[in-house]
């Protein structure tokens, strides 16, 4: 009986190891553990395509800034910006993953010593590494069938803004911030519009850096394209929006996309804040959509 008493302590001594699973991030290939308890989120984009599969988070940012977000974090505790973590907030909270990537991947190595850290970054390829990041959330969190079909969904609907894309000729993405009007090519910050969707590109040389190259409304009527498309950072990051004002002017009235009303205003949130994230994609995607089939 003393046998199998110890027999019985010794079993419950034995240690019991989490599962995990091998992921791609930003930095390479990660070894996290599955379904953590306690998951801290300092990333938009991941924010968004959480939400999407249906995980819960249990803490993030004091702003989210997207309105579709606000519900998976009320009432939930918040740890500093984007920019700068609340780390006596993050240490109260003791989370067993925490997740960053974008505007916080500076902060990855210094989260990385509070806890498990995945940098979730992505910039080179926005759906590519949206949907990649999408498909490590679902093996994280055991929800891989979620994932499979939410990609699968988008796939289709982006087949069909691909073969609508090819016929709208040349294409001219702009930013607004005010007054100040930005336009970007097909390798800067919003090229992937470019490449995804078959969008002929209105002029080649543009500037490529993150905020694109300032330009005029000259330089608007005299590219003339067919399709403006209009991003209005004021908007994405809280304040006044005012890119229909700043576009609603006399010689971006003479191009040929404002006369057969071809231009564009997305919605500027999903797009400036949470690239990438599968709301985010199919949020752009539905706009694309009905645009181009004149709805």
């Amino acid at each position: 009986m003393f046998r199998s008493f110890a027999i019985a302590v010794s079993l419950l001594a034995v240690p019991v190891y989490a599962d995990t699973v091998d992921i791609d991030t930003y930095r390479g290939p990660q070894t996290v553990e599955k379904t953590p308890d306690t998951v801290a989120v300092f990333d938009m984009a991941a924010l968004d395509s959480l939400d999407a599969l249906g995980v819960e988070v249990d803490a993030t940012i004091a702003n989210v800034y997207l309105d579709y977000l606000e519900d998976m974090a009320e009432g939930k505790p918040r740890l500093g910006s984007l920019f700068e973590p609340d780390f006596e907030a993050l240490n109260a909270l003791q989370p067993d993953l925490i997740i960053a990537g974008g505007r916080s991947s500076e902060a990855v190595p210094d989260l990385a010593r509070m806890a498990p850290t995945i940098d979730m970054t992505i910039w080179e390829d926005t759906i590519g590494q949206g949907l990649d990041r999408l498909e490590a959330l679902g093996a994280i969190f055991d929800k891989e069938a979620e994932a499979v079909r939410l990609r699968a969904d988008f796939e289709a609907k982006a087949e069909t803004v691909r073969a609508l894309g090819a016929q709208q000729g040349r294409t001219l993405i702009l930013m607004t911030h005010g007054p100040i009007v930005s336009a970007y090519g097909k390798a800067g910050r919003f090229g992937w519009l470019h490449t995804a969707f078959d969008l002929q590109e209105a002029v080649a040389d543009v500037e490529q850096t993150t905020h694109g190259e300032a330009i005029s409304f000259e330089f608007i009527r005299e590219v003339d394209p067919d399709l403006i498309l209009v991003i209005d950072r004021a908007a994405a990051i809280g304040e006044a929006a005012g890119a229909r004002a700043t576009m609603d002017n006399a010689l971006v009235a003479q191009t040929k996309a404002w006369q057969d009303d071809k231009v564009v205003f997305l919605d500027s949130g999903p797009i400036y804040i949470a690239a990438g994230g599968i709301q985010s994609l199919n949020a752009t995607l539905d706009q694309l959509l009905a645009a181009f089939s004149g709805q």
